[in-house]
């Protein structure tokens, strides 16, 4: 073991990951129960130690360097070593018990949660996780649900968000569809199509609109409130649609439509109730939930 490269303080790491997954120096020192000038040594003192620049300061803010992005991925696995050995010291891996319920979209439950439950199930056993698959926003304050990841922001002052990430949808057809009713060329082309809605959300007409599709609630001739049910009337022929990247590379038969539009971009949030401070069982499920998905 080379001794002399590890003698960093782990607290200026912490400093460093913590001021990139919050995005700011005072968001960081929020998170971490400190003031902003002593975040802002702990950076200063970590970028002497391992003699690079971390963070490029400027009147609009920091900008994460090359270096720094560059040590993210281990610093991350730091961070989560870390924070098994703080579980496994305390006992806490086999007495942390009792029910979690999360929600999230159908999409969301079917293929990105697994993986993750993976690891919870080898972090805290005992814990009970109930998860709801829907894309209803359940009441987090009324304790419907102790977690939800959602596409939009909580703005009750009771509740904790945390933005995870921004995926990026576009349209997608049946390369069947498109053939049958010909490749649209311009925006203006979109309006003699059939659309497929997500539940009648005039937030998704909106935003479609907003990048200058031509289309009115006529264009929308089918609804579901189930992402994967949306893939399947696509994928089916049924009419255009709007998904994320990650959900049309289940897909890989579909076809962008129009790839020169801009994305329309979705918010992925983490939310939970204040009792965040108070549970460790909704603690452990809420940072592990964060960790993984944001990555």
């Amino acid at each position: 073991m080379n001794w002399p490269a590890i003698a960093f303080d782990w607290n200026h790491i912490r400093a460093f990951l913590a001021t990139v997954e919050e995005g700011s120096f005072s968001a960081a020192a929020r998170a971490l129960g400190q003031t902003q000038p002593t975040l802002s040594r702990q950076i200063s003192a970590i970028e002497a130690e391992l003699g690079i620049t971390l963070f490029e300061r400027g009147h609009r803010g920091m900008v994460l360097t090359e270096p720094g992005r560059a040590l993210l991925e281990p610093v991350r696995a730091m961070a989560e070593a870390a924070t098994r050995v703080s579980l496994t010291a305390s006992g806490q891996s086999s007495q942390i018990a009792g029910r979690v319920t999360l929600t999230a979209t159908d999409g969301m439950a079917m293929h990105a949660l697994p993986p993750v439950l993976v690891k919870l199930r080898q972090l805290a056993p005992e814990i009970e996780l109930d998860i709801i698959a829907s894309n209803d926003v359940r009441d987090l304050t009324r304790r419907e649900a102790d977690i939800s990841i959602r596409h939009a922001r909580p703005e009750q002052p009771e509740l904790i968000g945390k933005l995870l990430r921004a995926t990026r949808a576009y349209l997608y057809a049946n390369p069947a569809f498109l053939d049958r009713h010909g490749r649209p060329k311009t925006t203006a082309d979109l309006s003699r199509y059939e659309f497929i809605g997500f539940d009648r959300d005039e937030r998704v007409l909106a935003a479609l609109q907003a990048i200058g599709l031509p289309l009115t609630e006529r264009n929308f001739k089918l609804h579901s409130a189930s992402g994967p049910v949306i893939g399947e009337l696509i994928r089916n022929g049924l009419g255009i649609g709007v998904l994320t990247e990650g959900f049309a590379a289940l897909n890989p038969g579909l076809e962008r439509v129009l790839p020169g539009l801009p994305p329309i971009d979705v918010p992925v949030w983490l939310v939970t109730h204040r009792e965040l401070h108070t549970s460790r069982r909704i603690r452990l499920v809420f940072d592990l939930l964060a960790e993984e998905l944001g990555r």
